[in-house]
């Protein structure tokens, strides 16, 4: 799986990317992620990507022009591909869409700015709108983030032998040692007994009840 990520801050993801699970499996090629900087496609002198809205309004919005170019450029010996734009008014992401965008050969992310994007973008450049909550952030690269990871967790081999579970992990509550941990004096926190009983039948059944409705 390749994800290739247009941003105007291709910095913001050095850090995350090159930690954990998918440096993991960066290094043993099972996926490939590449940022490009959207003002490499700029014809502006000062490499300028952004514009005051038409008919008035606060802020800057991200120009098609160096988008599209960057797109043309991205999509160069394409194979199976989608495009996606981040905005709070997407499809929400969920399990269905993450199985869904696994299928592709390449995923292509455009990570808005400022007061948002082009409209022209949405409409003619990209295939979907993701969104990753009911909120607006200040961009789109930590939504490209979460999609990166929610992606990479369904593909072979990234997981591994401890994480291969981890796709329900918070679907239900989880403990470890100690058994009674006493924060202060009279306090007393325990293990529910049904987890250290070990019949797993019974363990099973009471992780299904706590377990959200919607992952049930």
């Amino acid at each position: 799986m390749k994800f290739d990520i247009i941003t105007i801050f291709p910095g913001i993801f050095d850090s995350y990317f090159g930690e954990s699970i998918i440096a993991r499996a960066v290094k043993n090629k099972l996926i490939s992620i590449k940022t490009w900087n959207l003002r490499d496609f700029s014809k502006e002198r000062h490499l300028k990507v952004d514009d005051r809205p038409f008919g008035g309004g606060a802020g800057m919005v991200l120009q098609v022009e160096p988008i599209y170019r960057a797109i043309k450029r991205v999509l160069k010996g394409r194979g199976k591909t989608r495009v996606i734009i981040f905005s709070p008014s997407g499809k929400k992401l969920d399990d269905g869409i993450i199985k869904r965008l696994g299928k592709y050969d390449r995923l292509v992310l455009i990570c808005g700015r400022y007061e948002g994007v082009d409209e022209r973008v949405v409409e003619h450049i990209a295939d979907e709108k993701i969104s990753v909550g009911d909120y607006v952030l200040a961009g789109g690269e930590i939504p490209a983030m979460i999609l990166v990871e929610a992606v990479s967790r369904f593909i072979p081999g990234v997981l591994g032998k401890y994480e291969s579970l981890e796709t329900i992990k918070g679907s239900y509550p989880v403990y470890t040692r100690p058994e009674v941990f006493e924060p202060e004096k009279g306090k007393k926190w325990r293990v529910p007994k049904v987890l250290m009983g070990g019949d797993h039948a019974k363990i099973n059944e009471w992780r299904a009840k706590k377990a959200p409705k919607s992952l049930t």
